[in-house]
């Protein structure tokens, strides 16, 4: 498409879009004065659907009316409450429903993933991960390592860009794979990066990863509710994400876990255990051994915290409706044309170091303030936008296509044109 740089196109594009409705589902915070901000940090936190507090209310009024007989009468009964997010949280990141599973919060999955399939020995013992990957993601990997007797500073080995570059090649992830293979034992890689919003391709680094005979993983944190992820035909072994960001849980909401159904009848992997990953049909007899569900409800522990679940159904009902194939192609036709807008301006003190391949980035734009000045993003805040800064030098605005617009694209490049105009002092 031929992008324009007026308001009125914007506007026309708005009217045009398929999926505009869905901006009405939304609460859009505003200012003092009642004006709606621009609100482009859904890949931080998602906006609250005004269905959630139905959703929730549902469920605190069941447990006044039932108490604990809720887990069996309420109106969506809290004993299998998780299996009702399945088949909708499966479609959004490409998986079989025996493959995916709602659960306790994103490091904590991480961790309970790698107990699984991170199995070093004295040879094949390293972890391989972007050398700006999500500081948690690092913190997680590097405990692990130290947990089986390894040094961090020897075990890990981190990806970093060629001199002079931002961004990861994909040719050389793979390399480093194939040069670091006799001693790989986990690949473990952000699937679109926090930072620089560049997404990776999955399938081939986990081909590449399996050819030399190392687990390989995704955290999907920046990837679920924002990319086509199909993780099932990636066939990674495992992945784990968060709902709070593009998937509008709520803060702090819980998190989700993939594990390959060509694990699911290994009732002998390894792995920490509890209750609610036992055989359904024997859990609560409480006498007998363990007997690991089928598929990724083995790695469940405990009970789940249904008013949490309630916003995430929330979410995923809107999902269902929308259709993450349909989002997936505006997302691409707002960041195309934030990238066309930002590009018009000119000016050479920001640059987009997000990818321009639009298959190889998700919503977020990340530009780059070539003096590391934080007083241009302080200004657009206080003129309405709700952004976020990312040391030492990285405006990250990330258009979410269930409520953002073309126009709040629009309005967004134009108070960074004139920012960037003016004095800031």
């Amino acid at each position: 498409m031929q992008f324009e740089s007026s308001r009125r196109f914007a506007e026309s594009l708005d009217i045009d879009d398929p999926l505009k409705i869905f901006r009405s589902y939304f609460y859009l915070p505003k200012d003092d004065k009642g004006n709606e901000l621009i609100y482009f940090t859904g890949n931080s936190l998602g906006l609250q659907p005004k269905s959630t507090f139905d959703f929730i209310n549902q469920e605190l009024l069941d447990w006044e009316k039932y108490g604990v007989e809720g887990h069996f009468h309420a109106k969506n009964p809290w004993l299998p409450y998780h299996e009702f997010l399945t088949k909708s949280m499966s479609e959004v990141v490409g998986a079989k429903p025996i493959e995916v599973v709602v659960m306790n919060t994103l490091s904590v999955n991480l961790h309970l993933m790698m107990v699984s399939f991170y199995r070093p020995t004295s040879k094949k013992y390293k972890i391989m991960i972007e050398g700006d990957a999500f500081p948690s993601d690092k913190y997680a990997v590097q405990s692990q390592l130290r947990f089986h007797g390894f040094d961090p500073n020897e075990g890990l080995i981190e990806l970093q860009p060629r001199e002079g570059e931002v961004l990861l090649r994909q040719e050389d992830i793979l390399e480093s794979i194939d040069r670091h293979g006799e001693e790989l034992a986990l690949v473990m890689i952000g699937n679109s990066n926090y930072y620089t919003g560049q997404a990776f391709d999955m399938k081939s680094i986990a081909a590449h990863g399996h050819k030399h005979g190392a687990h390989v993983g995704f955290d999907c944190a920046h990837g679920a509710g924002n990319l086509l992820l199909n993780l099932h035909d990636s066939n990674v072994d495992f992945a784990v994400w968060c709902t709070y960001k593009y998937l509008n849980s709520g803060p702090g909401s819980l998190g989700g876990v993939f594990v390959h159904e060509r694990h699911s009848q290994k009732k002998d992997i390894p792995r920490f255990e509890g209750w609610w990953g036992h055989n359904k049909e024997t859990r609560f007899k409480m006498r007998d051994d363990f007997e690991p569900i089928p598929g990724v409800e083995a790695w469940q522990l405990s009970n789940p915290p249904i008013l949490s679940m309630a916003a995430i159904m929330s979410s995923l009902q809107i999902f269902a409706e929308a259709k993450i194939e349909k989002l997936r192609v505006k997302s691409i036709k707002l960041s195309s044309y934030l990238e066309f807008l930002i590009n018009e301006i000119g000016d050479e003190s920001i640059k987009i170091i997000t990818p321009s391949d639009p298959n190889k980035r998700g919503s977020q734009l990340s530009i780059q303030m070539k003096n590391a000045d934080k007083k241009l993003f302080d200004w657009l805040t206080k003129k309405g936008v709700v952004a976020d800064w990312r040391e030492p030098d990285v405006i990250r605005v990330a258009p979410v296509p269930l409520y953002n617009s073309y126009v709040d694209v629009y309005q967004f490049v134009s108070l960074l044109k004139e920012g960037l105009k003016s004095n800031l002092e």
